[in-house]
């Protein structure tokens, strides 16, 4: 949905990625809009180097693009999303910098805007990292929902950063505003995090897992991965298998354990969960071929290459509850499989992916259930 979006500068236009004219989503919220708002009325200094934390679609990098802003994010498609929002607003290629999460940060950061990630580990994980470029003169205001803005949000703001406190409520929306203080003692980062998997779960009982902060489930394996390793497929030689949406990437270990043939491809948009994926599997002494992929599901994978794909989707896009991304990765898994090829699903069972896996392919088979998950495999037939 092409969406405009009032800022103090005047209106911009922007867009999810992919682009979907079907997609009721917006591309920004009242929160995003607020602390524009608040940088214009208070008449911030935005000098010197501007960073934006967490911009989830590049609504507040493309408003602010005439500050020459650095974007960190750890969403491939935010990433997207931003470089064609700038373009469609007229931005000036080079004005805004596009940082990831997994890149090393600005020396120096004078001013720090942040829009609140749904993960805290995440936001814990980025201000340690940002920390040591903050100065007693950095400007810091995060922004957020309501119902994003916790007590323990605001303690890892003012543990990391120093001295917090929040404004009003504006149409359910809040700011952040810290005091920076680089004299603070500050803990060390606990990611990436790891642990040993428990036992029971076939070719990964027992062995170690790698997370880095913000991916699902971090600090513990949970519930539908847990069912979904114990009835995984048997692989023979040298199939090509996905783990898509790989997360920190137990499944595609598992299978790579088990059969030391199979050439593994493990892809999500999250730069965390990759860099966890690639840990994990190198943590365990993989002997399989195995490629590690940040980008959009199957994107740029050949039509008929792949002899299995297996997928845990998500059902949230930040907020809001979507079967957007379970319905694209299907239809990329029917594209790239070959005939007889394989996409094997686990899910909660009242989701029903079986009637979307029936309509794509004509076919689905409960392989494993019980009473909150399922495992179900479709065959590309022909």
């Amino acid at each position: 949905m092409n969406d405009r979006m009032p800022t103090p500068w005047g209106e911009i236009a922007l867009t999810r990625h992919p682009e979907d004219p079907r997609d009721r989503l917006r591309a920004w919220d009242a929160s995003d809009a607020y602390l524009l708002r608040h940088l214009a009325e208070q008449e911030v200094p935005l000098t010197g180097t501007v960073v934006v934390l967490g911009d989830r679609w590049g609504a507040l990098v493309t408003a602010l693009a005439a500050h020459r802003p650095t974007q960190i994010t750890d969403s491939w498609l935010g990433q997207q999303a931003t470089r064609a929002n700038l373009a469609r607003n007229g931005v000036e290629p080079g004005s805004v910098r596009l940082l990831t999460t997994r890149d090393a940060p600005p020396e120096r950061v004078d001013v720090l805007l942040v829009r609140v990630p749904k993960s805290l580990a995440l936001l814990e994980d980025q201000l340690l990292r940002l920390a040591p470029s903050v100065h007693a003169g950095t400007v810091v205001v995060g922004t957020g929902m309501v119902k994003e803005i916790h007590t323990s949000t605001l303690q890892l703001f003012e543990r990391i950063l120093g001295p917090t406190r929040t404004s009003l409520a504006q149409q359910k929306a809040r700011l952040i505003f810290t005091t920076a203080d680089p004299a603070l003692r500050r803990p060390a980062n606990p990611w990436p995090y790891g642990y040993d998997l428990p036992d029971g779960i076939g070719a990964l009982s027992g062995r170690p897992v790698v997370n880095h902060a913000g991916v699902f489930c971090a600090d513990r394996l949970d519930i539908g991965t847990r069912f979904f390793l114990r009835h995984l497929p048997q692989t023979h030689g040298a199939q090509r298998v996905v783990d898509l949406g790989c997360g920190n990437g137990v499944v595609g270990t598992a299978v790579a354990l088990a059969n030391p043939r199979a050439e593994v491809l493990f892809t999500d948009e999250s730069f965390q969960a990759v860099a966890s994926a690639e840990a994990t599997y190198r943590a365990n002494g993989a002997p399989g071929d195995a490629e590690f992929r940040v980008g959009d599901g199957l994107a740029g994978v050949p039509d008929g290459s792949v002899d299995v794909v297996l997928n845990n989707p998500p059902f949230h896009s930040h907020q809001a509850t979507t079967d957007a991304t379970a319905w694209r990765m299907f239809t990329g898994a029917r594209r790239v499989l070959r005939p007889g090829g394989e996409l094997w699903v686990v899910g909660n069972r009242h989701l029903g992916y079986h009637v979307k896996l029936r309509r794509l392919f004509g076919n689905s088979r409960l392989v494993a259930g019980d009473p909150k998950f399922v495992v179900l495999k479709a065959v590309k037939r022909g």
